[in-house]
């Protein structure tokens, strides 16, 4: 049985209370005969009739939240990952519904909680819950109804929850390998700052450049900008007068992409890391192209859309004539994790109910990513600092690229990551 801990912060569990003032399970208003989001009744349109249903939710930043141009993708892969699925034959006698309790939450973690209470008797799991802070925000309610829940997040803290299926390097991890990558590879040896947003995406990301800072000997400086891509004036200019050679940035697209556009247009000529949810290929339309391809690095959990493995394939045969998104990536990727503790789930003694659900999320040794990461990117049974996955690729700006990135480091675990003693989510070191 998995020996993680929970570790989440006072302050966080105080958002959570605050926001949540309906934490008793509430009734059985679902209409389905086993309860929980699973019913021997058949999904509607079901492509198995003769299998029962389980139904998924996704609360997602699918409108005007800083997401919205990767959230859209994530959802829309995760959709035809379970339609596949059910083509298939389903999972232990069921076939999986995400169409029916899709919800948007703008990337506000109140509003985001009000979506999970909407469907939290409906749902046997949920396939995506888009952010740290809005995840945080319902992760308690999430343990009463012994539901677990696929985070469109990277934060380090989920190693530490049974409820949470993560996949891919955390935040934290990814930036080590960032910073590691960009003192060997990019000749970084003076300082470097962390600009991100507030909250626990950006401190996870910027927990995990201070540590490797202090390893390679750099000079360290953390700034803190909001959302909106008009506001980053105040980051630009702080950075420039910080005259760092590595800018390591966890914010969104279209911020990243100011804050570089603004940086080389002052004669910045050193190295920009960005954590994963940094980048969207539409960027390579903007006035900031130019400075991306000079200047721009993603750190990420795995490769882009286009990367040749079978998982990979799958994914491009099943979505068809889409214009490439790496949103579509993750959506995809993240999903298996889910699959595999269904099947776990429907090895046990009564089969697949929530209660077994968290079980066997607890227990994996490995999950089946069909290439898209190793298969023990998934194990969950043990303690995390020997299960925590600590290996990200490093991607380069190529317009020629589906998603206008490259592979330009495949998976490393860096030196840095590598002899990190993980006991505690990583923003908990701020």
């Amino acid at each position: 049985m998995t020996k993680k801990r929970n570790l989440l912060r006072v302050g966080a569990c105080a958002m959570t209370a605050a926001l949540v003032l309906t934490a008793c399970r509430g009734g059985d208003s679902g209409s389905s005969e086993a309860g929980g989001g699973i019913t021997d009744e058949p999904c509607p349109d079901a492509v198995n009739p003769d299998n029962g249903c389980i139904y998924l939710g996704a609360i997602s930043d699918l409108t005007k939240g800083p997401f919205a141009p990767l959230a859209v993708p994530i959802t829309d892969a995760q959709e035809a990952f379970w339609a596949q699925v059910n083509e298939d034959g389903g999972v232990g006698g069921y076939d999986i519904n995400l169409t029916d309790h899709i919800a948007d939450s703008e990337y506000n973690p109140e509003l985001h909680n009000r979506k999970y209470q909407e469907m939290r008797d409906d749902v046997a799991a949920l396939a995506q819950t888009l952010g740290s802070s809005q995840t945080l925000a319902i992760l308690e309610d999430m343990k009463a109804d012994d539901v677990i829940g696929v985070p469109a997040s990277w934060n380090s803290a989920w190693e530490f929850e049974d409820q949470i299926l993560e996949s891919g390097a955390s935040y934290c991890f990814e930036a080590m390998n960032g910073v590691d990558w960009a003192v060997a590879e990019r000749g970084v040896a003076n300082k470097v700052v962390a600009v991100g947003y507030a909250g626990d995406y950006g401190g996870d990301a910027a927990a995990g450049v201070e540590v490797a800072a202090e390893a390679n000997g750099l000079e360290y400086v953390a700034l803190e900008t909001p959302a909106g891509q008009e506001n980053q004036t105040g980051a630009i200019s702080q950075i420039l007068g910080e005259q760092p050679d590595l800018v390591y940035i966890s914010t969104g697209p279209a911020e990243m992409a100011t804050i570089v556009g603004g940086l080389a247009q002052n004669g910045f000529t050193g190295t920009v890391v960005g954590s994963s949810p940094t980048w969207n290929p539409a960027l390579l339309q903007s006035a900031a192209a130019p400075a991306l391809e000079a200047l721009y690095f993603q750190a990420g959990p795995w490769g882009p859309f286009g990367t040749d493995t079978p998982g990979h394939q799958k994914m491009r045969d099943a979505l068809g004539d889409v214009t490439p998104n790496d949103g579509y990536t993750a959506g995809w990727a993240w999903s298996y994790a889910l699959l595999a503790t269904l099947e776990a789930a429907a090895d046990l003694d009564g089969g697949i109910t929530r209660e077994n659900l968290v079980k066997a999320a607890g227990e994996l040794e490995s999950v089946d990513y069909e290439g898209m990461l190793p298969e023990d990117a998934g194990a969950t049974d043990g303690d995390p600092n020997e299960t925590a996955f600590r290996q990200s690729v490093i991607s380069r700006v190529d317009p020629s690229a589906p998603t206008g990135v490259t592979i330009e480091q495949d998976f490393t675990a860096g030196p840095t990551v590598s002899d990190f003693d993980f006991t505690e989510p990583c923003f908990s070191l701020q």
